[in-house]
């Protein structure tokens, strides 16, 4: 198997413009609580978002009993120019037994709200649908009462022809659908001007039309989906994509800055205010979403608890 992608990368000689703002710097949590669920973790040879990403919020998750699992090996296909996750042509092998070990932790930490999330996996036939609905069988063996939210990719590929990809995208949602998370979760990341720079193998139409299946295939599921601001995107640019995501019936959404792991991913053009995010926040409760977080801090899980009555 090929070595995870972590050489330079054409990004890496551009320096950080300037220092990070005081609003951005936030308290880990409580030691004790992200060690324990680091323990668990490690013993069941699993990998969370939360830590994979380095989500500032961690601490305060674990402490309200929710966490973001990573499924499918901490190697992802595609290569996008904002995530932290390593990136490789050859992803980890299968791993039929990660399911329970997921639901075993889940047993272990106690969590009341879980939400799961993938690698993209275009090695797989289905493209990771699997990970999704095994995961959510297990949890619920051992405890059909807890709550689980799916923060998916978009299951395209595998096909030359367009509307073989769009049959088969569909087919693989719809399996995740049946498995009745409380909530559907897929990003748009970013506005559509910078999506072929920040999101490599993903569209901004291809990701607006998933979210708008979802909506038909399961109108009882809620759908929700989040950007990440700083990238170079305008103010109007980000109102547009509001209404487009409304326009698929999308009722929930994060709005986040984004923070650069490395010097090998893509830079910080600025960072928005608290300010700024309240009246983007405004702009969207205004515009029909059913629910929303939109501050500097926040990520796509981020008090994904709160959202758990359905709209």
């Amino acid at each position: 198997m090929s070595s995870p992608q972590r050489s330079a990368s054409r990004y890496s000689t551009i320096t950080p413009s300037e220092r990070l703002p005081e609003w951005l710097r936030s308290p880990i949590g409580n030691a004790s609580e992200l060690e324990a669920v680091q323990a668990v973790v490690k013993q069941q040879r699993l990998h969370t978002i939360c830590e994979e990403g380095r989500c500032p919020n961690r601490g305060e998750c674990y402490a309200s009993g929710t966490a973001t699992f990573l499924l499918g090996g901490p190697i992802c296909t595609r290569s996008c120019a904002f995530c932290q996750v390593e990136k490789g042509q050859a992803p980890s092998p299968f791993d039929a037994g990660e399911a329970e070990r997921v639901a075993e932790a889940v047993e272990t930490m106690g969590l009341r709200y879980v939400v799961l999330t993938a690698v993209a996996r275009d090695d797989l036939a289905d493209h990771g649908a699997c990970l999704f609905t095994n995961t959510m069988a297990a949890i619920r063996r051992r405890n059909p009462l807890i709550a689980i939210e799916v923060l998916t990719p978009d299951f395209w590929g595998g096909y030359r022809e367009e509307a073989e990809a769009i049959a088969a995208q569909r087919q693989r949602l719809a399996a995740v659908l049946d498995a009745a998370p409380v909530c559907f979760n897929h990003n748009l990341e970013t506005v559509e001007r910078l999506q072929g720079e920040v999101r490599r193998g993903a569209t901004y139409r291809r990701s607006l039309a998933l979210l708008a299946a979802a909506r038909e295939l399961a109108p009882q599921i809620p759908t929700k989906s989040g950007l990440m601001l700083g990238l170079g995107e305008t103010r109007e640019e980000v109102v547009a994509a509001l209404r487009d995501l409304r326009a698929v019936d999308c009722q929930r959404l994060t709005l986040g800055q984004y923070l650069r792991p490395s010097l090998a991913h893509i830079p910080v053009d600025r960072y928005w205010t608290p300010e700024e995010f309240a009246e983007l926040g405004a702009i969207a409760w205004e515009l029909g979403f059913a629910d929303v977080r939109s501050g500097p801090l926040v990520r796509s899980s981020y008090h994904a608890d709160k959202f758990m009555q359905p709209t």
